[in-house]
């Protein structure tokens, strides 16, 4: 009896040459997600200048507990999420982790990638000896705030509106969600 074939897909840490694919996956995520929320000509096309900021750091990150995970098919990148020590006023940067993003190309949806990229992030973050996860999702975003309500994240009542561009005329808000990890 021969075993049927089974998907060839991962998440590790990303190395500085998945820089561009990162970008790649990032300038077609945002295009799709904040469509209706920002104007486009904010959201950026090009993928190189993007990379090159993804090459700096991850070359050089700004903490030893800040990680970029990537999700592969084959070799493939699918999907990002950044780990780090929570930054909000509010946070105590020893127990509260936080993912800064989470990211999917959009054709990756509905794979698992999503799944296998918070599941690693949890456990990078437990690894890191956090235990409470935040993330911030922009309010209008439905899918991704039931995809993490399902995985058993919740809203803890924060709130807040980020102006983008320094003139109050783009503007996003957004809502915390919160899950307890880690002993």
């Amino acid at each position: 009896m021969t075993t049927p074939p089974t998907a060839d897909v991962s998440v590790r840490v990303a190395w500085a040459d998945d820089a561009e694919a990162i970008a790649a996956v990032q300038v077609r995520a945002w295009q799709v997600l904040y469509a209706d929320v920002l104007p486009a000509d904010t959201l950026p096309s090009d993928p190189e200048p993007v990379a090159a900021a993804w090459r700096a750091s991850l070359v050089k990150p700004e903490d030893a507990r800040s990680r970029v995970l990537v999700a592969l098919e084959r070799n493939r990148v699918t999907g990002f999420v950044l780990t780090g020590a929570a930054a909000d006023p509010d946070a105590d940067p020893v127990v509260d982790g936080e993912l800064s993003e989470l990211t999917l190309d959009p054709v990756e949806r509905r794979k698992g990638h999503g799944s296998r990229l918070l599941q690693a992030a949890v456990d990078t973050l437990v690894a890191d000896r956090f235990r409470r996860a935040v993330t911030w999702v922009v309010a209008s975003d439905d899918d991704q705030r039931r995809f993490l309500t399902e995985a058993g994240w919740a809203p803890d009542g924060a709130h807040r509106e980020l102006d983008l561009d320094g003139t109050g005329a783009t503007r996003v808000k957004q809502i915390r969600l919160h899950t307890a990890i880690g002993a």
